[in-house]
């Protein structure tokens, strides 16, 4: 079966997300035929990755509209390729961008679209199985129509580049109409940032309303720099003014995937749960014993983080001798 997968495109070159739904795609193909669009100017220069995991063309849309963003007009280079290509799957990343375009996309071939899904089943129709609900609950369905258009939840399935050749490269230029030209982000205000980003951490320090304060962060700023790691927090925090909304965790924040998630005052509400469940492992520590994060830890402490968390930092620096 004939893969189509859209990539999100980086500066330094494709989100690792894009490259999980290609693993994700490469399974479900079963064989070498397995297809990328990138759109923008220098889609080219991506060939040997793409190549290297899997891909066997890429097909990179040249418009003005693709400098930046812009949704409808992406979703239009999909369809172009959908009606030229043939393919019985089209996937893209489990991302805002991703379910974004692939749902206009949806909406312009009059075929249903499955979202975040966990795994797939090739027949007729597709079997999907998929994350609802911020990901507390798996629902099985049937994906009728061709192509079958999904999107892969975030780290379900790792990146694997399987040692290709360089992918072919298709160039081509969508005909794009008014309206799908009438939404693009003009503008990027970037966060200020230092350190370990938040996504790309191995190992992320967060902290929930137990934390009490902005000033209540200090000690998990401490444990994470001594870490190399990064600081996340919560929802509540986030609505209480403490934190930037860039440092959220959870279903409308940032999903991540770090071999530690360190939850500091946390009680682990399913939207949290639903951005930190890619961790390998969560030590959670919080005063409350019958928390809900206690049923998704792997290690627990109970006790009041302002007390705990000092105390591992102290216990991290002798034994490094510092």
């Amino acid at each position: 079966m004939r893969a189509l997968v859209v990539i999100e495109r980086l500066a330094d070159g494709v989100d690792e997300l894009s490259l999980q739904a290609l693993a994700f795609g490469r399974g479900l193909a079963g064989g070498p035929d397995v297809h990328a669009l990138a759109v923008g100017e220098g889609g080219a220069d991506l060939a040997p990755l793409l190549g290297a995991h899997g891909v066997s063309e890429v097909h990179v849309a040249e418009h003005e509209a693709f400098v930046s963003y812009a949704p409808p007009a992406v979703a239009r280079a999909v369809v172009d390729l959908v009606e030229r290509l043939s393919p019985g799957l089209v996937l893209a990343a489990g991302s805002d961008r991703g379910n974004e375009v692939l749902a206009r996309a949806a909406a312009m071939v009059e075929l249903p679209f499955a979202a975040n899904c966990v795994d797939a089943t090739t027949g007729d129709p597709l079997r999907v199985t998929r994350q609802r609900w911020g990901g507390s609950l798996l629902e099985e369905a049937e994906l009728a129509g061709a192509p079958a258009l999904l999107t892969v939840a975030p780290h379900v399935v790792a990146a694997a580049p399987v040692d290709g050749a360089e992918a072919t490269v298709d160039t081509f230029t969508p005909t794009l109409s008014p309206d799908e030209l009438a939404v693009r982000v003009v503008e990027h205000v970037r966060a200020e940032a230092a350190g370990v980003s938040l996504s790309d951490a191995n190992v992320v320090v967060s902290g929930g309303r137990g934390t009490g304060s902005a000033e209540g962060f200090a000690v998990l700023e401490e444990l994470a720099e001594l870490l190399r790691g990064a600081v996340g927090c919560s929802r509540a925090v986030t609505m209480a003014g403490w934190r930037p909304h860039t440092d959220q965790v959870g279903q409308t924040g940032t999903k991540i995937a770090p071999d530690i998630y360190i939850a500091c005052g946390i009680s682990g509400a399913t939207q949290h749960m639903a951005g930190c469940k890619g961790a390998k492992k969560i030590l959670a520590i919080n005063v409350d014993p019958e928390a809900s994060i206690m049923a998704s830890a792997d290690y627990a402490v109970i006790g009041d983080l302002r007390e705990v968390v000092p105390a591992v930092s102290a216990e991290i620096r002798k034994a490094r001798g510092t």
